[in-house]
């Protein structure tokens, strides 16, 4: 039995296909991206999320977990160990998602050396939670990145630091003479729970996708043994991590004539 029959086990309602949903396309426009959120406004559990939990997005989502790799959470199921967990549990899982009673489990805390010096903290979901978060992220992300500036290149498909590097050099050419870059310390360990789903509830009407991604961020960490309760911030480690707000400052060029 493949993962993918086993995530489309005992479906709790009719499936919609979102076949292709999962693939950020470039060519969006802004009056499309408002039409699609238009379209999703009153949309629950038969919407959005059953769009996530649909067999073809969650055998993707897999499919991107293991190719990640990536090692166990705080309760120690590996990559290989979690299809037979999944065999078993997850009609019961989704079922809980979809009643909106599923809760993440605490993130494991690693802190890994910085080139600069220092350390970074990572805070690791277990397998389960990154399957579910790659799922999420994988409708929400074609529905919310073309709404980004179009000078934000972190994170996001198609785009990188080099295309960055490359703009920069453009607006060389052009006369522009000065590039600031700025960086904000420690300020995804600081961001405000309450302003960040606030500012994802003016792009996404699915109160269902929007409670799950709340506990997503809620979830503790787990450090030496012990669970500490999280109020704000947001953990780098999962998949979901690095799918946050990009609008901002990214970079000033001042004209020099």
């Amino acid at each position: 039995m493949t993962l993918g029959s086993t995530l489309h086990q005992k479906s709790g309602s009719p499936e919609r296909n979102s076949s292709g949903a999962s693939e950020t396309r470039p060519d969006l426009v802004r009056d499309e991206v408002r039409l699609a959120c238009q379209q999703q406004e009153g949309l629950g559990r038969d919407g959005l999320l059953t769009q996530v939990l649909s067999r073809e997005n969650m055998a993707g989502a897999w499919k991107r977990v293991k190719a990640n790799k990536g090692s166990a959470g705080v309760d120690g199921l590996t990559i290989e160990e979690t299809p037979k967990y999944l065999r078993t549990h997850w009609s019961r899982i989704r079922l809980e998602i979809l009643n909106g009673t599923y809760r993440p489990q605490a993130v494991r805390r690693v802190e890994i050396p910085k080139p600069t010096g220092g350390t970074r903290e990572l805070g690791i979901p277990t397998v389960l939670d990154r399957l579910i978060q790659q799922a999420l992220l994988q409708i929400l992300q074609p529905m919310i990145d073309p709404t980004f500036s179009e000078f934000s290149y972190g994170f996001r498909p198609g785009r990188s630091a080099h295309d960055a590097v490359l703009q920069a050099q453009r607006y060389a050419q052009e006369g522009f003479r000065v590039v600031v870059d700025v960086d904000l310390e420690k300020f995804f360990d600081r961001v405000n729970h309450d302003i960040l789903m606030d500012r994802l509830a003016k792009r996404i009407a699915d109160k269902a996708v929007l409670r799950l991604i709340r506990r997503f961020l809620q979830a503790g960490v787990m450090a030496n043994g012990m669970v500490i309760s999280r109020s704000e911030g947001t953990p780098q480690g999962g998949p979901l991590s690095a799918f946050r707000e990009r609008d901002g400052v990214c970079c000033v060029f001042d004209h020099v004539s």
